[in-house]
């Protein structure tokens, strides 16, 4: 399938399978451990499916020493075989331009082995933890935020020191809010995300939890009916999962998401701003119209961080800009995203719009609305004492009258 076919039926939900495993029984391939062991992860396992560009080869030999490659064959399908461009063969076959660091990169790019009260838990902002519970993905994303630490290759490993990171939570109550991330929570076994979301509900000021997860796009058959059930018993939980394109939506991802959002489980989607892979407005369109079709809310669209190899991944800050500018007014406003770049170093979230406001001047704001037009809003008046009180008598009087 094509990479304009996609944005031509921007709704439409296909089965990829078995694709690349034509051999592969069904039920075999609806096995989220077949899957798992399946995975693509060296270059033979490549080479068997795809004519690789000198690039990619490179890429492949040099990712050992980073960030290890790992595709899933569910997500390894939505490779376009006869497309060099393919926005997901660039998301997760590994290319030789990692091998090289802009000048402005960085290992850390936000900031989070500072924010370590332990290792494994960034606290950063007042209210809210990142718990880091695991280094290992289903897939492995080419712009990997954590790829100093993720997959087990790169020079830095993460020591995530469970009961040391319980007992902070435990005695740090400004702490409402704990997201799951690392790796990926969902590769655990219902069993043991079961009773790290047991642990954290015992601690009475933390409200709601939250599981950031690229899961239900790279391996959909984890999201079992019993997966969905224990986490049904952790409310308010919320998941952020992480799809950039429309293609990675398919009928299995489509279902898995139902599954979690019958749970009651608010879903979200974080994207990464991507050159080649969704960096227009007619991709983030479709990408986000789909999104709303299985109930999940555009959260997020972030600009790519610095991190090391990725200069030939990401865009510039105008390009993230222009695409809200081209969603805001031309599709429902549940579906436009917030931009935002992590500030380089451990600054936080910084949220980024188009110019709306044209000119302030006092009683009034000029606004600029999606189609250009321009409006005066003016401040609202304060209404003059001696108004007030004349007003008051008035109705003081028409009380005692009434009476």
């Amino acid at each position: 399938m094509s990479h304009a076919a996609d944005l031509n039926t921007p709704l439409e939900f296909r089965s990829h399978a078995p694709g690349y495993w034509p051999e592969t029984a069904m039920g075999h391939w609806h096995d989220a451990r077949w899957q798992l062991r399946h995975r693509v992860d060296t270059l033979a396992g490549l080479e068997e499916r795809l004519v690789l560009s000198d690039v990619e080869r490179a890429g492949v030999l040099l990712a050992g020493h980073k960030l290890a490659m790992s595709i899933t064959p569910h997500f390894f399908n939505l490779i376009d075989r006869e497309d060099p461009d393919c926005p997901i063969r660039r998301q997760v076959i590994p290319r030789l331009e990692e091998g090289w660091t802009a000048p402005e990169e960085l290992a850390d790019p936000c900031g989070e082995d500072s924010h370590m009260p332990v290792p494994g838990l960034v606290h950063r902002y007042p209210d809210r933890v990142l718990f880091l519970v695991t280094d290992r993905c289903a897939s492995y994303c080419r712009y990997c935020t954590r790829s100093r630490v993720v997959s087990g290759v790169g020079e830095q490993h993460l020591e995530t020191q469970w009961e040391a990171a319980f007992r902070y939570l435990e005695r740090t109550p400004q702490v409402r809010d704990v997201l799951l991330s690392g790796g990926d929570p969902l590769l655990f076994t219902d069993d043991r995300l079961d009773r790290v979301l047991t642990r954290l509900r015992a601690i009475p000021h933390i409200q709601f939890v939250r599981i950031g997860t690229r899961i239900p796009i790279f391996l959909p058959q984890r999201i079992t009916p019993a997966l969905c059930a224990m986490l049904r018993k952790h409310h308010p939980l919320f998941i952020s999962i992480h799809t950039n394109h429309p293609r990675e939506l398919t009928s299995e991802v489509r279902d898995a998401l139902g599954r979690l959002a019958d749970a009651g489980i608010p879903l979200g989607n974080q994207s990464v701003l991507l050159r080649g892979v969704n960096d227009s407005v007619a991709v983030q369109r479709a990408l986000v119209q789909k999104l709303l079709m299985c109930r999940v809310r555009p959260y997020y669209l972030y600009q790519c961080d610095l991190i090391n190899g990725s200069a030939h991944l990401r865009t510039p800050v105008a390009d993230g800009i222009a695409i809200i500018d081209g969603l805001r007014g031309h599709t429902t406003g549940y579906a436009v995203p917030q931009f935002v770049i992590d500030g380089p170093g451990g600054g936080g979230k910084i949220p980024l719009n188009p110019e709306y406001i044209i000119d302030t001047a006092p009683g009034k704001v000029t606004l600029r609305n999606y189609e250009g037009e321009v409006f005066e809003y003016p401040d609202p008046s304060q209404p003059p004492a001696a108004e007030l009180r004349e007003l008051l008598d008035k109705c003081t009087a028409s009380a005692a009258a009434g009476r």
